[in-house]
């Protein structure tokens, strides 16, 4: 029996061919209709055999393309009944689409397909895209998303390009960013400087590119969301000479390889690791090194793992196509500052570091750092989330979209900005360190460009608590200037509500305890936090547990000298004196015996720029200073504490026992005890156990005493507590960490909640901390109708 019904299909279903799907499923079934965008997404009219329109709503799910995300379908019956008139595509409906913009995605088979082909008129052309795939966020302007809004503007489709982009059966049907050769961007190759010679040889630039790098030389390469700099990762010369040149000291840089079989020869990959580097988002995925794997020493120093990405371009397909071996693939600037985009930018700034450039005229106008992931427990975690996931959106648990729209601005470091609205959260890219003036400014512009896209008008603005941070400094400056409700949240809180809020916890779930270890951030009670248990809601937190809070001597110079830490710990664990009446002698109490240690006491007694944290982080850089790791100085943030995982992952795992740590029953909140820790390292080192596995045991006794502490809280605290476990923080990137925590919470019948579409570091932060505003925002109505109810 013929029938009709309407259809509404909600998600990323923009600039992904999704009407081109609906098209051809129609016909394939034989239905009557037609299909639209509008501000809600896809809507469609369709009628025909009800077991066909059945068959129809499930295929739109099942093969839906590629790069599509579908939230939800609704569907209604159609009153009025069409006559036999065919499937099309209608124009757009319901004013402007502000459904927003798609994440750039890697090249896919059936382009590279072409690109390799010689027989093809795509032969070799480095910017062949179609709807599965190519630029969408680097390269757009404004809304709607269609090419005269983005930098494929300056570039007219030839007759060919311009009869695939009409033609709803074609992959390119309505491809923003779609061109060949005779109608597309270019790419050629520069000479920087005085490097060698004049001119340039022969042939293509991306060949002659690719020759120059198994040369020996540095290439700056640019790419889809800003400039690398290139070179051949087994060329030790060469990479120490890019680390020389780019002011990179120590900090890994991330490789790219032909194809799998290659990052294979130099790295273990899983199932699960593959199905990262083969995504859409093909993203830089952290893998465990193989002993042999022959890469220059100076790639990844200190480390057991490497950072390899597939090439998500057609000119890093043909970069890579006749190089048999990893690539370093690192960022387009000088260490710390903002990758570069433009041409004119990277021929001044990189001109110093490369010696050649291979250019393209296809302007970026989004920056886009590469995204990072890391499979741990079964799960791909992302550590940067940047070019090919950023600003796919997270849904937000049922309730929210009643709080209205709000801006969440997000930390200091590894900053995004959240903007939640309608029962979504659009998370910016990685932005970096606000520190930094150019990123800072970048921060600023890409905030109005994502208020643009998403055509959002906050009512509320959200900021974290820390007086000093620049996003914070930004929230209130705006707020006051524009009307604005301001909401400061509490660091760790909205670090646990961005796990519960990914994960989908109900906005009125009963509490849960989080568990937020990282480097620091500005507690309640005008203290630096960093290792907390938290009973958690949305709208409010309890603090029931903590690490010890230790002095940090120096402030933010213990942060960058983990031997202020180590001697801090010590002396607060152990008391001075007795670490150097029994351990003088050698290791770590030997070396901090030559420091200034009177001057730290000097100003620890005084209260001079020496404030007291409950660090997680900063214990494991106390830990690495003492077993040898990066005493002097940290070159990057967070080396200590990757280099010790690194140290305890070569440990032999017979000879790994947890070390002990305590807890400090009397008080509140509840206390580790970490006497018992530090006596037993010191011990250890002092009978020469191998520090791997002191590093080991370190991780260990961490582990056993978290879970311990968990138990605790709950027998203490647990009434009305649920029991599940939320972990967040950057601390939980540690594999070693996360994994053995959360293997030892489930034994304990604890539920996991951990990250899997945000960063656990304070790249999630900004999700978090929407989440908590709008709590608060819902909570104050219900209050406000309960006083006036109670007033009648």
């Amino acid at each position: 029996m013929r029938e009709g019904r309407a259809i509404r299909v909600r998600g990323l279903v923009q600039g992904v061919g999704f009407r081109p799907t609906v098209w051809r499923l129609a016909r394939d079934l034989g239905l009557d209709g037609e299909v639209w965008n509008d501000a809600g997404g896809v809507m469609v009219a369709a009628w025909g055999d009800g077991a066909a329109l059945d068959d129809f709503l499930a295929r739109l799910v099942s093969e839906s393309p590629v790069l599509a995300r579908i939230d939800g379908v609704e569907w209604h019956p159609l009153a009025c009944r069409q006559a036999n008139k065919g499937f099309s595509i209608a124009p757009s409906r319901a004013g402007t689409v502000h459904t927003g913009v798609a994440p750039d995605a890697a090249t896919c088979p059936a382009c590279l397909a072409e690109v390799l082909d010689a027989g093809d008129r795509r032969h070799g052309f480095p910017f062949t895209n179609c709807t599965h795939c190519g630029p969408r966020l680097s390269i757009v302007r404004a809304v709607p998303y269609d090419r005269a809004n983005t930098s494929m503007a300056a570039f007219a489709l030839c007759p060919d390009c311009r009869a695939e982009y009409e033609d709803p059966a074609d992959r390119r049907f309505h491809a923003q960013p779609t061109a060949c050769p005779a109608c597309g961007p270019r790419a050629w190759l520069e000479r920087f400087g005085d490097a060698g010679g004049a001119g340039l040889p022969e042939g293509d630039a991306v060949a002659v590119a690719a020759a120059a790098l198994r040369g020996g030389a540095i290439v700056a390469v640019k790419g889809l969301g800003g400039f690398h700099l290139a070179c051949d990762a087994r060329n030790e010369q060469a990479v120490a000479r890019l680390r020389g040149r780019k002011r990179r000291q120590a900090k890994p840089f991330a490789l790219m390889a032909r194809d799998l079989e290659v990052v294979r020869r130099y790295a273990t990959v899983d199932d699960r690791e593959a199905a990262q580097l083969r995504s859409p988002a093909a993203p830089i995925v952290i893998l465990d090194a193989r002993c042999d794997a022959p890469v220059a020493p100076s790639v990844a120093p200190g480390q057991s793992t490497l950072g390899f990405m597939l090439p998500y371009t057609p000119l890093h397909h043909l970069l890579l196509h006749e190089i048999d071996g990893p690539v370093v693939m690192t960022s387009g600037n000088f260490s710390e500052e903002p990758q570069c985009t433009g041409n004119g930018e990277a021929r001044d700034r990189l001109g110093g570091i490369a010696d050649y450039g291979l250019f393209h005229d296809r302007e970026i106008v989004n920056r886009l750092d590469d995204s990072v992931v890391r499979v741990m427990a079964g799960a791909a975690r992302p550590l940067r989330r940047a070019r090919g996931l950023a600003p796919a959106p997270v849904m937000l648990p049922a309730g929210f979209e009643r709080a209205g729209p709000l801006t969440a601005l997000g930390g200091e470091l590894k900053s995004t900005f959240c903007l939640a609205a309608d029962g979504r959260a659009i998370l910016s890219q990685h932005l970096g360190d606000l520190g930094d003036a150019a990123t800072f400014e970048d921060f600023q512009r890409a905030f109005d460009l994502f208020a643009g896209l998403f055509d959002h008008v906050p009512e509320t603005l959200v900021v974290d608590m820390h007086p000093g941070y620049l996003s914070a400094r930004l929230g209130r400056a705006w707020a006051e200037e524009r009307g604005l409700r301001l909401e400061a949240v509490q660091h760790h809180h909205a670090h646990i509500a961005a796990c519960l809020a990914e994960n989908g916890v109900p906005l009125d779930a009963p509490p849960l305890l989080g568990i937020a270890l990282d480097g620091l951030g500005f507690g309640a009670d005008g203290t630096l936090w960093g290792g907390e248990f938290l009973r958690t809601t949305y709208a409010g937190f309890e603090r029931l547990g903590a690490f010890p809070a230790v002095p940090m001597p120096g402030g933010i110079q213990a942060i960058r000298q983990p031997w202020r830490s180590a001697w801090a710990h010590l002396d607060a664990a152990l008391g001075w004196e007795r670490c150097a009446g029994r351990y003088g002698a050698r290791g770590i109490v030997r070396h901090l015996c030559g420091r200034p240690l009177d001057t730290l006491r000097a100003m620890q007694r005084k209260g001079l720029n020496t404030p007291y944290s409950s660090s997680c982080g900063r214990l494991f850089d106390a830990v690495a200073a003492t077993v040898g790791i990066c005493r002097a100085e940290m070159a990057y943030e967070g080396q200590a504490a990757i280099e010790l995982e690194a140290l305890a992952a070569g440990a032999e795992p017979a000879a790994v026992r947890p070390y002990p740590i305590g807890l400090r029953a009397d008080e509140a909140p509840l206390r580790f005890d970490l006497a018992p820790l530090w006596a037993a390292i010191l011990d250890d080192l002092e009978a020469d156990v191998p520090v791997a596995v002191v590093a080991a045991r370190f991780h260990a006794g961490l582990v056993s005493a978290i879970v311990e502490m968990a138990d605790r809280l709950f027998e203490r605290c647990g009434d009305g507590l649920d029991r599940t476990v939320a972990l967040s923080g950057g601390v939980f990137q540690n594999r070693l960490l996360f994994e053995g925590l959360e293997r030892a919470l489930e034994a304990r019948g604890f539920a996991v909640l951990s990250h899997r579409q945000v960063p656990a570091n304070d790249g999630g932060l900004s999700l978090g901390q929407a989440a908590v505003a709008a709590a608060r925002i819902l909570q104050g109505r219900e209050a406000g109708r309960e006083g006036a109810s109670s007033c009648v």
